[in-house]
């Protein structure tokens, strides 16, 4: 289910949260209401005030210029969202300014600030969810790059050049081969579905396909494989070109952690070139809250000139 996360948050303490849900939303616009009464709520019950705020931060699921304030790109989600000014609807419903950013970036800030990279520098983030996200820091700076694309599309590196269409356009992204919005179609074209359990499925999603791989499901395992196969390629991706010390696995997929980490450990292990070391391969920390509390180090970041 499509949900938006809303909290109000204290240094590294989430004081309140509520989570919305988008799923029959078509617009972003007729959800910023909603998301208005939601903050105001929040505000209400944590006893705070508008006025002590530093601002709004919001993560959105495309590519963002955090220096303009605007959404430059969307895929097929909230794509009314490029003509909204949200930094006045931030201003006429609190008086506020507002930062938005990448939600995969916005998650990495939180993992850094408070979560299973605090204190590290030198960062990669993958979410695993209905889609892949992607982020990376580098000299304890979010990598951004001249158009804000720079880093947060690591779900959309080719890891099969014969693979399946993306939406995005490209063929054989990390998403086309192992995310929610494709698992179904990988797993009904593996050899053997229609004895499968999982062909009486009506919805096969991560957690359906862990537990029947655990049940020795012989499709189940070959797709789980295939997912940890392209998750552990996109990682060893990502150590090449941002050179990390430590790479995050986050999003709801890492429910299953135990199956998922000791794979993609060995994977790099054996197949990234580093000269120095490994990187760490650890699971996020922080859940959902990741972005929530992001916002904290991204309201207090010193950005260029516009």
């Amino acid at each position: 289910m499509a949900h938006i996360g809303c909290g109000v948050v204290r240094d590294n303490e989430l004081l309140g949260s509520t989570s919305l849900d988008s799923e029959l939303a078509g617009s972003l616009e007729s959800l910023l209401p909603h998301v208005t009464g939601a903050l105001r709520t929040l505000l209400n019950e944590t006893g705070a005030t508008a006025e002590e705020c530093a601002g709004i931060a919001i993560g959105f699921p495309g590519i963002v210029d955090v220096r303009n304030g605007r959404i430059l790109s969307t895929l097929k989600k909230y794509e009314d969202a490029v003509h909204l000014n949200l930094g006045q609807w931030a201003i006429e419903q609190f008086g506020l300014g507002l930062r938005i950013e990448n939600d995969a970036r916005m998650a990495l800030l939180g993992e850094q600030y408070a979560g299973a990279a605090q204190g590290v520098q030198d960062v990669v983030m993958i979410t695993l969810g209905t889609g892949i996200g992607g982020a990376a820091m580098m000299l304890g700076k979010l990598v951004r790059g001249a158009h804000a694309q720079a880093g947060c599309l690591g779900g959309h590196l080719p890891v099969n050049y014969r693979g399946h269409k993306c939406t995005c356009g490209n063929v054989g992204c990390a998403e086309a081969e192992a995310a929610g919005w494709s698992l179904p179609g990988i797993v009904r074209e593996t050899p053997g579905f229609e004895k499968s359990s999982l062909a009486g499925v009506a919805q096969i999603d991560f957690q359906t396909l862990f537990a029947a791989a655990r049940n020795g499901d012989a499709v189940a395992c070959a797709a789980r494989q295939r997912c940890l196969n392209v998750w552990a390629a996109d990682a060893v991706t990502l150590i090449h070109a941002y050179d990390p010390e430590v790479v995050v696995f986050g999003g709801g997929v890492m429910q299953s952690s135990d199956d998922i980490l000791p794979f993609v450990e060995e994977h790099v292990n054996k197949h990234a070139w580093t000269s120095w070391g490994t990187p760490r391969v650890c699971a996020a920390i922080l859940g959902g809250n990741a972005a929530l509390l992001g916002a904290v180090p991204l309201l207090a970041e010193d950005l260029p000139a516009m």
